[in-house]
């Protein structure tokens, strides 16, 4: 059985390498969410807001498919959920945790789909592996952040996979990471990938490679928990900075007592079982991804 202190050294260097496992602040130069989910002191508030993790509305009728694609010599699986009957509606990559293309990453496409998207769950480690413990999570994600080129390979092919779906409009193309994921998407958008949009949740914010000026014209959100020992005040404050440097269109959102992967359900029994700092925060959940939908209707509007 691993320490406390070595499951959460895990945690932090796959953070420290782009990425893992309120109150809103956007930049001057961002279009904010239409929702507000803060109060005056930066407390989430999720009243009237239904998250992935609390839905009771009917769901939409959708299209599912696994599928294979590749990055060089490495094959990848994939999941595409779609509208049944959509027609170019703007594609959304969905980039997983550092435990793998499991069924989380899954219900995210699912729940991007029932918006009007088409949404791809992509493999960032190959033949669609998953882990169940940390330390094959921080080997797999080491690996990935290990090889900048790789990385960007993989998930250009997933771009191009889904620019190429016959629902989806080729020219509106954006990307959502959770905790790996969503340092997997930052590190993307930094390194000039082509899209519209970006929202990364819990996700590592710094960087030893910050975005140019130039670099990137879509918009950023950002989600993350206040309470997040792997992602400090400073970090946040960091990206702020970087963007605004940038010209970049960042939203930040800080959710008070929230702290790594709240938006996962699975997390806090992760958390309890590993003795890492994680935990579902319901309430930050639902407002967040709140912002997210508000976040992607203003980049696309109907």
């Amino acid at each position: 059985m691993m320490s406390k202190l070595t499951t959460i050294a895990l945690l932090a260097a796959a953070l420290g390498l782009g990425g893992c496992g309120s109150k809103k602040e956007p930049d001057p130069a961002a279009k904010a969410p239409a929702k507000g989910t803060a109060t005056a002191t930066g407390a989430a508030s999720a009243t009237g807001a239904t998250g992935p993790g609390t839905a009771t509305a009917p769901a939409a009728e959708l299209e599912t498919s696994e599928i294979s694609y590749n990055a060089g010599q490495t094959i990848l699986k994939g999941y595409v959920a779609a509208p049944k009957g959509a027609t170019k509606r703007p594609g959304v990559l969905v980039v997983h945790e550092w435990w793998g293309h499991n069924e989380y990453v899954r219900m995210r496409a699912r729940k991007l789909a029932e918006l009007g998207y088409v949404a791809l769950a992509v493999d960032m480690y190959g033949d669609g592996k998953t882990v169940e413990t940390p330390d094959e999570a921080g080997k797999l994600a080491g690996e990935v952040y290990g090889d900048p080129a790789a990385m960007k390979a993989r998930f250009e092919a997933a771009r191009a996979v889904l620019a190429k779906d016959p629902h989806v409009d080729p020219d509106k193309i954006g990307a959502v990471g959770y905790c790996f994921g969503g340092g997997i998407i930052l590190a993307m958008a930094r390194a000039g990938v082509d899209l519209d949009a970006v929202g990364s949740f819990h996700g590592s914010l710094e960087t030893k490679t910050p975005m140019a000026k130039g670099a990137f014209a879509g918009k950023i959100y950002v989600a993350t928990g206040g309470a997040d020992p792997m992602v400090p005040a400073e970090h946040v404050e960091a990206i702020k900075k970087e963007m605004s440097d940038a010209g970049v269109s960042l939203a930040v959102s800080v959710f008070d007592g929230a702290t790594h992967a709240f938006t996962n359900p699975d997390a806090t029994a992760n958390g309890e079982k590993f003795k890492l700092p994680i935990k579902y925060d319901a309430k930050a959940d639902a407002a967040s991804w709140d912002e997210l939908k508000a976040f992607l209707a203003a980049v696309w509007p109907s």
